[in-house]
């Protein structure tokens, strides 16, 4: 089970283009979060608001998620409802030969036992390890919409990553990632499955960005 931790900023409403600046599975193709604490995005990061969503690892919903708030319980998902994992089926692996052009998946499920909604940005934050700043993520200029989650459906989003070679000029590897659904104050903390990253923290139009929920 994903643990949740204080972070230090709660989500607000804004679309920003991606230029501006936050129990395993076996056999489901989805890695799941790691047990320790969250990381705290940086100050300034908005979590964002609604977006409509397509659930699961493969991009799909699952049988009860569904477009829309709606149907009894449908309170927003907080992070103690929800659980994160990498997916990471074949498909779902980033190339890392593929530069901005590849993505990886984090898949959210609903753990708990009542109907919630969740729309908008995650907050994102990288941390090279437990004493490095941390690289809290742009966001994509996408639409935003919803979706309810009954009781064990998931949704999905995807991160863009520019990817880089070991030991590459510029390259920076991340060891774990603090995801804050959108409207929330604490996270849940995932081990980085992936290779280095091209170091863009500040950049005007970073290739490594995150979209919403869906």
């Amino acid at each position: 089970m994903a643990a949740a931790a204080g972070l230090a900023l709660t989500a607000c409403s804004g679309s920003d283009a991606a230029g501006t600046k936050a129990a395993d599975r076996p056999d489901t193709g989805v890695a799941d979060a790691d047990p320790g604490g969250a990381a705290s995005p940086t100050a300034g990061q908005d979590f964002g608001d609604e977006v409509e969503a397509k659930a699961g690892s493969a991009g799909e919903q699952t049988a009860g998620a569904r477009a829309g708030v709606g149907g009894p319980g449908g309170q927003r998902c907080h992070t103690s409802d929800l659980k994160a994992a990498f997916a990471t089926g074949e498909d779902a692996v980033p190339d890392p030969n593929a530069g901005g052009e590849t993505t990886t998946s984090i898949v959210l499920t609903n753990k708990s036992s009542r109907t919630c909604t969740i729309g908008g940005f995650p907050g994102m934050d990288l941390r090279p390890d437990a004493s490095g700043p941390s690289w809290s993520l742009a966001r994509s200029s996408a639409k935003h919409g919803s979706i309810t989650l009954g009781p064990g459906d998931s949704t999905d989003f995807t991160l863009n990553l520019a990817m880089a070679k070991n030991n590459e000029e510029g390259s920076w590897k991340p060891q774990t990632v603090a995801v804050a659904p959108p409207n929330e104050t604490t996270a849940l903390t995932l081990k980085w499955l992936w290779g280095p990253l091209i170091h863009q923290d500040g950049a005007t139009h970073p290739t490594t960005f995150v979209n919403p929920i869906g």
